[in-house]
């Protein structure tokens, strides 16, 4: 399965949070609220890293490694329901980074090279 296939599974199985649930009409989400929905994943994961917990949910896995996947959901259920090729865009972007100078070790050793 490509990351287009992913994307159109998650936004087929979010369905109901796409659509009221009393009358079935189709909801306008937010964009900024979506986003930052995955931005809070992120940030239960980094909660999950620095306190090195496993997962209340899945408790034979480690926190970090499911809000990671909770993060990968909801950012494949927005690239479906809008239509991005998050497939393509990700070939873009590694062969784009596998190329810059300022990815290179000359560049990060640099007097203010990115450090991480």
């Amino acid at each position: 399965m490509d990351l287009n296939e992913y994307a159109h599974d998650c936004h087929a199985a979010n369905q109901h949070w796409w659509h009221h649930p009393k009358t079935g009409e189709r909801l306008e989400r937010n964009k900024g609220e979506l986003l930052c929905l995955i931005h809070s994943e992120i940030s239960e994961c980094m909660e999950g890293e620095r306190k090195d917990l496993m997962d209340d949910k899945l408790p034979h896995r480690k926190m970090a490694e499911v809000e990671l996947a909770d993060a990968l959901i909801r950012i494949f259920d927005y690239a479906g329901a809008y239509g991005y090729d998050i497939e393509g865009a990700v070939r873009e972007k590694r062969a784009y980074n596998a190329k810059r100078a300022d990815h290179q070790a000359e560049a990060r050793l640099a007097a203010n090279g990115k450090r991480w």
